[in-house]
């Protein structure tokens, strides 16, 4: 789909309730198994949520407490997503730290300096 079709349709998505959402939401499923394949959700927490959602769209939930949950779940994946950049970020400076050079001093380094044997008596 052209970026300029997805605006248009954002636009007029934008105004309507919820609960006009999820009727637009079957009518889309809907011809997706008719004419396409269904494109997955990229990460396993947003086929998670989309999982809870559908459930509790089969068990017939009011929609506030759909969008209540929904909502929740967003903001979880959010945390999630900021969790994993920062052990992510975590993890990059240890490696960057372990293949970091060790700072030896090369024998034949005339800038090294010189230790001189303590003198004996005698």
């Amino acid at each position: 789909m052209n970026e300029q079709l997805k605006q248009r349709i954002l636009r007029r998505l934008e105004t309507l309730a919820d609960e006009r959402g999820y009727q637009i939401l079957d009518f889309v499923e809907f011809l997706e198994s008719k004419y396409a394949a269904r494109a997955a959700p990229s990460n396993l927490f947003a086929k998670i949520s989309e999982g809870i959602e559908d459930t509790m769209r089969a068990a017939r939930i009011p929609i506030k407490a759909i969008s209540g949950t929904t909502g929740l779940m967003d903001s979880a994946g959010k945390v999630m997503k900021g969790v994993a950049a920062a052990a992510q970020s975590v993890v990059d400076e240890a490696i960057q730290a372990a293949e970091s050079p060790k700072a030896v001093s090369d024998p034949g380094d005339s800038t090294a300096p010189k230790v001189v044997p303590p003198k004996t008596p005698g």
